[in-house]
């Protein structure tokens, strides 16, 4: 039994499950990775935690909790830079550590992306949900409140907006991958443009003396705001999981992971610092829409207003994104046989996994229409952070199992950049709340269940292994 979980499946294999008839379409460059990255990334993060964080947790010092966010991510983004070069194929963090570590750990990577993409999507599209309604609301139409909240929730029956969106998105997943970025590109510009625009409305109403006090809840305040809006960062995982489609990865991959990290990181910290500058850190707590809060504050609505028709292009966008990551980390583990192998099909003329597609369309879809997802958000956080720390172990145990293998993109100083990634991932996962950590060990252990009762009886990596003795026996 503990040499079956601890196989690990040959670079070579994976590379031959990315060719063929099986094979996604490879139609991306590393401006289309880039604005993947960014479409994710810049978002949810800038346009609702920015508050929420400094609010309740950082206060002015919410730009030290970017800072923090943002090194974490620089320290694993390069070791997942490494990986996504050299192995090309879907899956990321997933087929990474089933490279290096061993089937047991990748079935839990795999197992843990699929929560933190579906608590993500779910939130997500409950967030474009609230910006829709109040952008109609603005305009004088009003829905009914049992069509625009979960059941529990204000007299709500469904919250149908985000059932809608994450159809919709389902939909241009199905098309084709080419598509879906074309659209990613048209929504990041618009976001892009309206961020910009806050920052040049923004920086000449900054009032030094709402940065005081800096620090309100000193420096666990600030590392429990890291952990909050590290929310903000999880697309660049994302640009990973794209791997199969990209038609020069070795180049692309790396480039795409990088630039997108440090475009992101930059903005947040330049927003942050102007959101506070201009508002008492204090006021955030009476708002979910901190940027166009802050317009209004200072009296240009009009600004506002714009404000919200760029989040809803920028929460757009990361539910394209976050849906796509998730369909490309369930085909890759059905393709390995650790779900049932019917997900790991590809249509023969959208050459796009459908039926996982599909089946991750209905699942977020039903979570958005009927959950009031609340705190349970934080699943996506701890869920990316431990995914973060198994990728960059792996780094470290490959280069020592197999210094031989071709690296077109490697990180640099390891093994001390990947272990600066696993503490400080390490210690974000610690300063979330106790019952996020409890949720995700429950979690844990029922993919461990699900992975002894099917995964381990359905591997396809046990009929690679005869096939290779069959072939040095004959």
């Amino acid at each position: 039994m503990s040499n079956k979980i601890f196989r690990v499946k040959p670079i070579n294999q994976l590379l031959q499950d990315g060719e063929g008839g099986k094979s996604l379409n490879k139609v991306l460059g590393s401006f289309e990775l880039t604005m993947l990255g960014v479409g994710a990334i810049i978002g949810t993060g800038i346009f609702v935690l920015t508050g929420v964080a400094a609010a309740n947790y950082s206060g002015p010092a919410l730009i030290l909790s970017f800072i923090i966010s943002g090194l974490a991510c620089a320290f694993a983004g390069l070791c997942y830079a490494e990986f996504a070069a050299m192995v090309p194929v879907a899956g990321s963090a997933y087929t990474y550590g089933y490279a290096a570590l061993g089937e047991i750990w990748a079935w839990i990577i795999g197992w843990d992306l699929i929560l933190e993409y579906a608590v993500a999507i779910a939130a997500v599209a409950i967030g474009w949900s609230g910006y829709i309604v109040n952008l109609l609301s603005s305009i004088g139409i009003n829905l009914p409140k049992q069509l625009i909240n979960a059941p529990g929730v204000n007299g709500g029956v469904i919250n149908l907006p985000a059932i809608l969106i994450i159809a919709v998105i389902t939909g241009l997943l199905i098309i084709g991958v080419k598509e879906s970025t074309t659209v990613n590109n048209i929504m990041v510009g618009i976001k892009l443009i309206v961020v910009l625009l806050f920052i040049i409305l923004g920086v000449t109403h900054i009032k030094p003396a709402n940065w005081t006090p800096f620090m309100p809840y000193g420096w666990k305040g600030v590392f429990q705001g890291a952990s909050i809006i590290f929310f903000a960062y999880i697309g660049f995982d994302a640009v990973s999981t794209a791997a199969e489609e990209v038609k020069n990865p070795q180049k692309d991959l790396p480039r795409g992971i990088i630039l997108s990290l440090i475009i992101c990181t930059i903005l947040y910290i330049v927003v942050s610092a102007i959101l506070t500058g201009m508002v008492p850190y204090i006021q955030f707590k009476e708002t979910s829409a901190p940027v166009a809060f802050a317009l209004q504050q200072i009296g240009i609505n009009w600004g506002s207003a714009l404000v919200s028709v760029g989040a809803v292009c920028g929460i757009t966008s990361v539910l394209l994104v976050m849906m796509f990551g998730q369909t490309r980390v369930f085909f890759a583990m059905s393709r390995d046989g650790l779900l049932p192998k019917v997900f790991g099909e590809v249509h023969s003329k959208f050459r796009t996994p459908v039926k996982s597609t599909v089946l991750v369309g209905i699942v977020t879809a039903l979570m958005a229409g009927f959950t009031p997802i609340g705190i349970v958000a934080e699943l996506t956080n701890i869920g990316t952070l431990a995914a973060f720390m198994i990728v960059s172990a792996a780094v470290i145990v490959l280069r020592k199992k197999r210094p031989d293998l071709k690296r077109s993109f490697k990180c640099p100083m390891v093994p001390a950049v990947p272990i600066m990634a696993i503490l400080f991932c390490g210690y974000l996962i610690y300063s979330l709340p106790r019952i996020t950590q409890y949720r995700f060990i429950a979690w844990l252990a029922i993919g461990l269940v699900v992975y002894f009762i099917y995964g381990i009886k359905h591997s396809t990596i046990e009929k690679y292994e005869n096939a290779v003795e069959n072939e040095e026996v004959s």
